[in-house]
């Protein structure tokens, strides 16, 4: 009896998945970012209201989305996590939601969380730290 509990445990250590190792994506690289944000210039307004994203190029793996959720300030690479980067696999801000399309293959986002909204998808968003003060964002890693 003890030998059936021993399994049973087992395998639910085995089949559990850390936070740690979904962080270490295989499709995405581990790009060092640090980038700040006055949310007083005029390509930062949309920040300044709740539910409004921006996106900025050249940062991350395929750029950053910021998003403010009204009780804070988030930041998610901008590639989509279950794929190679590649130009279709950038996502496209829509509402409180990212998506991208390869190959007639949808996938979805909540900005919020950054769990996939498409079923079968391993990875969530690639989240970056973000601190506030004085009316500048710092997204880093």
């Amino acid at each position: 009896m003890k030998a059936i509990f021993f399994l049973i445990g087992l395998s639910f250590l085995i089949g559990c998945e850390t936070d740690e190792n979904l962080r270490r994506n295989p499709n995405l690289l581990n790009i060092n970012v640090n980038y700040e944000v006055n949310l007083s210039l005029p390509q930062f307004n949309n920040l300044n209201f709740t539910g409004n994203s921006v996106y900025i190029p050249e940062q991350g793996n395929l750029g950053l989305i910021i998003v403010n959720s009204g009780s804070s300030f988030l930041a998610w690479d901008a590639a989509d996590p279950n794929l190679i980067p590649m130009e279709c696999s950038r996502l496209m801000i829509d509402g409180l939601n990212a998506e991208s399309n390869c190959d007639n293959s949808p996938h979805s986002y909540s900005l919020i969380t950054g769990q996939a909204l498409t079923e079968n998808l391993r990875y969530p968003l690639f989240a970056y730290r973000v601190t506030e003060s004085g009316g500048v964002l710092r997204i880093f890693n």
